[in-house]
């Protein structure tokens, strides 16, 4: 089975493309939702230690767990090193889990895949890219973002070249959403081509 890695920087469209995935009916894993089940699962305990208070009934909030975080690095480390090991387990589950199934490819969604030093034992990676200025546009725009929230997020992010010199594969997003289904769709021919001839 090939296991593909998607990665790029905030608003570049990891989501959409991730979704076209799942549509043509590649097995598809989200780091993103797998934090949001985590936040209302096992992750609770170990970061309202780590975090008084950011618990509310049961469950983390983010918005407040964020607001916490924006500017001290040290405790997003320390709130990455409760989090990333279960998200790294569910990641590998998912995996055993679609070879099992005799999928012939799989995509995990990873956002800083590059930057978080861990062999994942992938076979390609691919990249979203988009404009910086759409870029900046589009994660503006999201509910509670702001410059400094933004800008937060960029600098610990690896910059949208470096992380295109290092794709196997690139979709650039900046056009509609209509074109971006279709570079996704030809890129899965071309996969299962590929998966075909292992």
């Amino acid at each position: 089975m090939l296991k593909l890695g998607l990665t790029g920087s905030i608003a570049t469209g990891k989501s959409t493309v991730l979704a076209v995935f799942a549509e043509q009916g590649v097995p598809t894993f989200s780091s993103d939702e797998a934090v949001h089940e985590l936040y209302r699962g096992a992750a609770v305990a170990p970061v309202e230690a780590a975090f008084p208070g950011v618990a509310i009934d049961g469950v983390i909030d983010r918005e407040k767990l964020s607001r916490l975080l924006v500017g001290y690095p040290a405790q997003l480390q320390q709130l990455e090193a409760i989090v990333h090991p279960l998200v790294r387990a569910r990641i590998r589950a998912f995996l055993e889990q679609a070879a099992a199934s005799g999928a012939p490819m799989a995509v995990v969604d990873i956002p800083l895949l590059f930057e978080n030093g861990v062999d994942w034992g992938l076979d390609a990676v691919i990249v979203t890219t988009v404009d910086a200025a759409e870029q900046r546009r589009r994660a503006l725009a999201r509910p509670g973002m702001t410059v400094e929230k933004l800008d937060a997020i960029l600098a610990r992010q690896l910059p949208q070249a470096e992380k295109v010199k290092r794709a196997t594969y690139i979709i650039d997003t900046s056009d509609t959403i209509a074109a971006t289904r279709q570079k996704v769709v030809e890129l899965v021919q071309r996969l299962r081509q590929q998966a075909q001839a292992r």
